[in-house]
């Protein structure tokens, strides 16, 4: 779809994706680059795309039709915060020798996983300008609360998907003029032709029967507390033992550390449950979609259910602190890992009274054309001098 042949007068912009989630929202953005005529798509894929346990998901974007032009591998065979720390190491060394060779104008980084903190240090130390998307949130529960806000630093410009981010960019000291609000990129393809509407067909696709309600459960480490994700995880399962009339959909967590307890966990409970439940290493975005049009509720601590999920008119129920601080749709509900808490909240969800007011409910992160938008900034923004840039300092009254 893409080639940096004979397009040396297009500005290169080299899109940077290390997992299934951060891929499935900038794909949206991916095709308009590509389809510019004044842009040139590079693409550097690394991290879990590249790992087999993690469903191979290189293999989803070559199925888009996308050039890729680098590929670092960079994942330990352990998941431990030694082998994460490694994986960083790793990261600078092959990150370094991609920008190297690309030569890109702009590096696009979505987001604020490790993978992506190691590749926007190797950018700046490169001189090449990082265009970061998805700055200013917060998720207090997770170590990518300092990654996200160290890419903002290192960024020369932002997109932000809410105006509360915007203003909290500008708080760190980016100049206004570079951060621009433009919503969540990943929403721009809700309505794509290509997904599964009716039940029968989503049913063939997976493999899968499912009963007259679903939920679909995506739960990631807390990485700020390793000891407590076979804990935390272990009461969502209790709590989903109790609604057997409800057939259960497991997304594997991302890799981060300890997300192996949860992958072993996850699959003892299938094969405890065939018949109601079953795991997949990855849906992809088009069977991601898909699932959330047929789904009663998301269940776990994925962002997913925070920016994604209030789009599909159905409630999420957000357990724990990883995502704690963000902006969240009325739809969203907040529990604890309990049992007893995550019982409720389901029960809450499933509730007549609960969907009846989700056709009311707004999704703060939802903007007409975030791609478009994002995409004519690259296009025609200054990058004389970058990546230097001054810190902004926002006036401050004094009493003297």
């Amino acid at each position: 779809m893409n080639s940096t042949t004979g397009l040396s007068l297009r500005r290169k912009i080299c899109v940077f994706t290390g997992t299934r989630a951060d891929y499935g929202l900038l794909n949206g953005l991916m095709h308009e680059i590509a389809g510019s005529d004044d842009l040139c798509l590079q693409l550097l894929v690394t991290g879990s795309h590249l790992c087999g346990s993690f469903g191979m998901t290189v293999r989803e974007i070559e199925a888009d039709g996308f050039h890729i032009d680098k590929t670092v591998e960079i994942l330990m065979a352990s998941d431990s915060p030694t082998a994460t720390s490694k994986a960083v190491g790793l990261g600078m060394i092959g990150y370094s020798e991609a920008w190297a060779e690309l030569s890109p104008d702009i590096v696009v980084i979505l987001g604020d996983r490790f993978e992506a903190m190691a590749g926007a240090m190797a950018a700046v130390i490169a001189g090449v300008p990082i265009a970061h998307i998805h700055g200013g949130e917060t998720t207090e529960g997770a170590i990518d609360e300092a990654f996200r806000h160290s890419i903002t630093k290192m960024a020369f410009m932002h997109f932000t998907s809410t105006d509360r981010y915007r203003e909290r960019v500008i708080q760190m000291g980016e100049d206004p003029r570079k951060v621009f609000s433009v919503g969540a990129p990943g929403l721009d393809r809700l309505d794509r032709p290509d997904l599964l509407r009716t039940r029968s067909e989503f049913e063939t696709e997976i493999e899968f029967k499912l009963a007259e309600r679903a939920v679909l459960v995506t739960y990631h480490p807390e990485t700020l507390d390793h000891e407590a994700s076979e804990k935390r995880f272990a009461e969502i399962l209790r709590a989903l033992e109790s609604f057997r009339d409800i057939s259960i959909i497991f997304t594997y967590p991302n890799a981060d550390p300890d997300g192996q307890i949860i992958i072993e966990m996850i699959l003892q409970f299938v094969a405890r449950h065939p018949d109601r439940a079953k795991a997949y290493a990855s849906l992809g975005q088009r069977l991601y979609f898909s699932a959330l049009h047929h789904m009663d509720g998301v269940i776990g601590n994925s962002s997913s259910g925070i920016i994604e999920a209030p789009s599909f008119d159905i409630g999420t129920i957000d357990i724990g602190d990883r995502q704690k601080g963000r902006v969240r749709a009325a739809s969203v509900i907040n529990c604890d890992a309990n049992h007893q808490q995550i019982s409720s909240a389901i029960q809450r969800i499933l509730s007549v009274d609960f969907k009846n007011g989700l056709k009311a409910v707004t999704n703060p992160y939802r903007k007409a054309n975030t791609a478009k938008a994002i995409c004519q900034v690259l296009k025609t923004e200054s990058i004389e001098g970058a990546p230097r840039k001054s810190f902004h300092d926002i006036p401050v009254s004094t009493n003297d």
